[in-house]
């Protein structure tokens, strides 16, 4: 209900239905795992790596950081000199504890969304590791990825129907409204 001076402008069908009709679960369910499927891969090279979780842990991403960073030179750089400084006075010197964040929260974003457990949140920190992947230089699949994360973030009520969120939302509730049930 409206609120006096309050304007409500009306959903459009097509998106109401993506992101908020269970009917469209299907859809997202195809998205998820794929989404998850890469990110536990990913994930999964990584955490069995030395160079990434081992006895040579930070070694992976220096290098891959150190490359970043010869991709800051030019007019047009790949990597722009803010997060150029970021990566210099942030990640370099703890290399080690960033390897291992970077390793398990790709195999970690990759199970939640293959489960469907917060969805939403996971595809978010996919997301999050998508566009860091990007401002250090790389393309590859990244921008794939990171939209089809957009998408889910954005559906997160419907996105993980069918796997744990059906179960885990009416249980837990949502910060604004509570639990459901």
């Amino acid at each position: 209900m409206a609120k006096k001076n309050e304007i409500i402008i009306e959903e459009n069908p097509v998106s109401h239905f993506l992101f908020n009709n269970t009917r469209s679960a299907a859809f997202w369910l195809i998205a998820r795992l794929y989404l998850g499927y890469e990110w536990l891969i990913a994930g999964w090279e990584k955490v069995t790596n030395p160079a990434w979780v081992g006895s040579d842990a930070g070694s992976a991403i220096s290098g891959f950081l150190n490359g970043a960073l010869a991709k800051t030179a030019g007019a047009h750089p790949d990597v722009q000199g803010w997060y150029a400084a970021f990566i210099k006075s942030m990640v370099l010197p703890h290399a080690t504890l960033w390897s291992h964040l970077v390793a398990y929260g790709e195999l970690l974003v990759g199970i939640a969304l293959i489960i469907g457990a917060f969805t939403g949140i996971a595809a978010f920190f996919g997301l999050f590791m998508n566009l860091n992947y990007m401002l250090a230089g790389t393309v590859s699949t990244n921008p794939i990825l990171f939209t089809i994360a957009i998408g889910i973030v954005l559906a997160w009520k419907v996105s993980g129907y069918w796997g744990l969120d059906r179960y885990l939302i009416p249980a837990l509730g949502t910060p604004w409204r509570g639990k459901t049930t």
